[in-house]
């Protein structure tokens, strides 16, 4: 029997050799037809060429053509011609030629107005019979301005105080009517009232419980209003400086707290997803505004229709109608909650803010107008707006900035400072509003502080030019 047949070692092919021998095949497959150019399509000629003639020469091509000697016998006829000059009669000879000869003017008579060419930069003249789809969109369409409406130029914000005094978060402010005054709930459970124009402290007022969330001053009151996480909603007299009534009915804490302009109503929202109507003076619940499905945290209140708006974590914002006690209408636009709203002094129109966008709407009937130009990118806590246009806006990473409230350009991006000693995570702002005369605003910060910020009156708009872009299209939601 024979011994099998010893097998030959495999050399082993690196992948570079590999690679080398699949281009080679490649080469050898490819190689006779390499310089070969593609054989030309006669259609495609013919159809190029057509093209080319129509959009030239497509105005002319088909004019009849003129005979050149019948022209030369016109201009000869044309200079044999005598010339009429004023008055002197025209002799019988000329009579009796031809009827259609050219009358030339006297060489001293002024000279007839040219016709006007058109200029390189008229109008492109569109073609008959030739395709849109060659033309190109660049030369004919018309460059049309932006409707996107121009922002007005506002000065810069400034900061120019700092005011230390409470032992926690600052949450919530309000001003007082007269503008001499503003007070400010903490999570230290006291209400400070402050003075306008120096800063200092002027009063403390304790009662709560738990850190204070709302704050609200009536303009037909010595009343001033509070509301916390405990569940209590209080009213204290100013002149007493005490606790005179309490409204008992939140089922968990309470987080935004709104007064009604000519009736004597107050307006709570928190986070048993209900908006509680109270009545002043008897301390008893009007009716509860019940729909939302997670916290109301924002609500302001009008002295018409729809008298109550709120916002609420389940990204909606409702309007309420307060007699009947139920919604008129609901805007579902925000994808995310809806913690602050700002309602315009002047116009008939709010703002709303959400982690997703800052949006804007008209009342009565809530149509969304357009949506801020930028995005601020984080949780907006707070916002504002003056008689002047000037939106803004405070985030939970410290972030302030500053809008045209017309066409939603964001003209200022400032960045609140810690305080020496506080986290770098604590520059957030949980609370702002402007005074009583829009110019002067004050942030509530969770370094525990209160800064009051004004606007650089050196600034001119040499300095600081408006650098805005009109967006390119327009979203309808």
């Amino acid at each position: 029997m024979a011994a099998p047949m010893a097998e030959l070692p495999v050399e082993p092919q690196s992948l570079r050799k590999l690679s080398l021998k699949s281009l080679k095949r490649g080469l050898d497959l490819f190689a006779p037809s390499h310089g070969a150019s593609f054989p030309l399509d006669s259609e495609s000629k013919r159809i190029r060429v057509g093209y080319k003639a129509t959009a030239e020469y497509g105005r002319v091509k088909n004019l009849p053509i003129e005979d050149t000697q019948d022209k030369s016998k016109d201009k000869s006829k044309q200079s044999s011609a005598p010339l009429a000059l004023p008055g002197i009669p025209e002799s019988k000879d000329s009579q009796k030629g031809d009827q259609g000869a050219l009358v030339m003017a006297p060489p001293m008579l002024p000279k007839a107005p040219e016709l006007a060419m058109p200029s390189k930069s008229s109008a492109v003249i569109s073609v008959p019979g030739s395709s849109d789809r060659y033309t190109s969109s660049s030369a004919l369409i018309e460059r049309i301005a932006s409707k996107w409406p121009k922002p007005v130029w506002h000065a810069p914000w400034k900061n120019y105080r700092v005011i230390s005094g409470h032992l926690g978060w600052v949450r919530s402010i309000a001003f007082d009517p007269s503008n001499t005054w503003f007070c400010t709930g903490s999570a230290d459970r006291t209400i400070k009232i402050w003075d306008v124009a120096s800063g200092r402290l002027k009063l403390t007022l304790t009662g709560h419980i738990e850190q204070i969330r709302g704050l609200a001053v009536s303009q037909r009151h010595t009343y001033l209003f509070s509301a916390g996480d405990d569940k209590q909603v209080k009213c204290w007299d100013l002149e007493q400086n005490k606790v005179i009534r309490s409204y008992h009915g939140h089922l968990s804490g309470v987080y935004c707290l709104a007064l009604h302009p000519t009736i004597d109503v107050l307006l709570t929202g928190g986070r048993d997803s209900v908006c509680r109507v109270w009545d002043i003076r008897t301390k008893a619940m009007v009716c509860a505004l019940t729909g939302h499905e997670n916290t109301v945290c924002s609500v302001f209140a009008r002295p018409t229709d729809p008298q109550v708006v709120t916002g609420s974590h389940d990204t909606t914002i409702k309007f309420w109608d307060l007699v009947a006690g139920k919604t008129m209408a609901t805007v579902t636009h925000h994808k995310k909650s809806v913690r602050a709203m700002a309602l315009h002094p002047k116009e008939h129109a709010f703002a709303s803010a959400s982690a997703d966008n800052i949006k804007k709407f008209s009342l009565p009937k809530g149509e969304f107008l357009h949506n801020m130009l930028s995005q601020q990118k984080t949780i907006i806590n707070s916002m504002a707006v003056n008689e002047d246009g000037v939106l803004a806006t405070g985030g939970d990473n410290g972030s302030l900035w500053f809008w045209d409230w017309k066409s939603g350009h964001n003209f200022q991006q400032g960045q609140t400072i810690v305080q020496p000693g506080s986290l770098d995570s604590e520059a957030c702002i949980y609370a702002l509003s402007y005074d009583m005369s829009g110019s002067r605003l004050v942030t509530c910060e969770a370094d525990k502080t209160i800064k009051m910020w004004k606007e650089d009156l050196s600034a001119t708009p040499e300095t600081h030019p408006l650098n805005f872009r009109p967006p390119k299209d327009q979203r309808r939601y």
